[in-house]
């Protein structure tokens, strides 16, 4: 089955994520449960040539050498955020479908409140939350309102680039790490060279590209970005414990200066709506939460969301209360019928087959199935086996 067949044939079961792994059934996630996609087995040697497809020639080499890529595609008319991967099989997918509509926080079920998050010229915003929560798509709707009523310039640094953003009233520049920029790093220096009012950091990975964006924040910019995390204090704590302990008083003072609000988000799915939505735990930047910052007393700062109700701070537990009593919803249509819950994961037996006499890797391929010789075995030379390269 081509990859276009099985990303169509996973949207239409409404899957979040499509998972391809050779020897094994297509996976999918629905409303967060994993459940197969049919029981067809997937070759290595097709995984191979599906991933080379979606990485390209230009990028092949760095994939060989990273033994991981991430990229974004339009396939079967559905936008993809997807990362090419090695495993102990060979050669694997891991897919996200994003939204097919205009991220805005009322598509997305968020508070209407969140908005204030973007109304400072200056500050840092924190998305956060685990795997799978929504952050990026949370992120692109703090944009897009900024960029139905502001007139700004905003530089976004993402990888990839995950939605494209249609400049409105906003003047908006996209760049992709690794096609437009080498590194994050690299994009915010060049950044503060292009003028912007607004930064938009795909995700904070390491502590130099902490401590540049806390410089941006502090610079007159309004700076967001996305943090994993499963709760608004732990990212902020996650961000001071990435730096040195004879610098973390600094980075404490730092972060308390230019932090405008935390929103840390988990994926809940409403029965009765037919939809899923973020639950949020929002922590804005209020005087004492200034002070618990600066002093490093991150275990106070749920005291703070507790009390702050009043100031526009939200508990996971408050937040929930104004999901249930909303009337208005959005949800975007259903794509198709849902996957039974019946479906198992378990694969089908495979084929019987001769094993009196050694396949090479190539015929084994051929028969969808890999057998890993050792730990050790050569990464590239694995790869020209199943391509049939000499």
């Amino acid at each position: 089955m081509s990859l276009a067949a099985l990303i169509a044939a996973a949207k239409a079961a409404q899957a979040s994520d499509l998972h391809l792994e050779p020897g094994l059934p297509a996976c999918v996630r629905v409303r967060g449960q994993l459940r197969s996609l049919g029981s067809e087995i997937i070759g290595a040697r097709a995984l191979l040539a599906h991933a080379r497809e979606v990485v390209g020639e230009e990028r092949w080499a760095e994939f060989l050498e990273r033994r991981s890529c991430d990229v974004s595609r339009t396939i079967a008319s559905a936008r993809c955020r997807i990362n090419v991967l090695c495993t102990a099989r060979g050669v694997g997918l891991a897919i996200r479908f994003l939204a097919s509509f205009q991220a805005t926080l009322a598509h997305l079920n968020l508070h209407p409140d969140l908005a204030r998050l973007v109304q400072p010229h200056n500050g840092l915003v924190i998305v956060s939350g685990s795997t799978g929560s929504g952050k990026s798509t949370t992120l692109a709707a703090l944009v897009q309102e900024l960029n139905e009523r502001e007139r700004r310039h905003i530089v976004t640094l993402e990888s990839p680039i995950e939605y494209a953003l249609v400049p409105g009233q906003a003047f908006i520049r996209q760049r992709e790490i690794g096609r437009d920029t080498p590194s994050f790093e690299q994009g915010l220096y060049d950044a503060m060279r292009e003028d912007p009012d607004v930064l938009m950091v795909g995700e904070l990975r390491d502590s130099e590209t902490m401590r540049l964006t806390l410089n941006a924040a502090e610079t007159g910019h309004l700076v967001l970005t996305t943090l994993h995390s499963s709760t608004a204090a732990e990212a902020l704590q996650r961000i001071v414990s990435a730096f040195p302990a004879e610098s973390q008083a600094g980075i404490c003072a730092q972060l308390a200066d230019c932090l405008v609000g935390v929103v840390c988000q988990r994926m809940r799915f409403f029965p009765e709506r037919n939809a899923r939505a973020p639950e949020c735990e929002v922590l804005l930047a209020t005087q004492p939460v200034k002070s618990m910052v600066r002093q490093g007393h991150f275990f106070k700062l749920q005291t703070a969301l507790e009390t702050g109700g009043n100031e526009g701070c939200f508990t996971f537990q408050r937040y929930r209360e104004w999901m249930e009593k909303r009337s208005a919803w959005s949800a975007p249509p259903p794509e198709g019928p849902p996957v039974p819950d019946e479906v198992s994961l378990v694969p089908p037996a495979p084929k019987a087959r001769n094993t009196s006499v050694k396949q090479s890797p190539a015929a084994q391929a051929a028969e969808g199935v890999l057998e890993i010789q050792s730990a050790d075995e050569d990464l590239a030379g694995l790869l020209l086996e199943l391509e049939g390269e000499e």
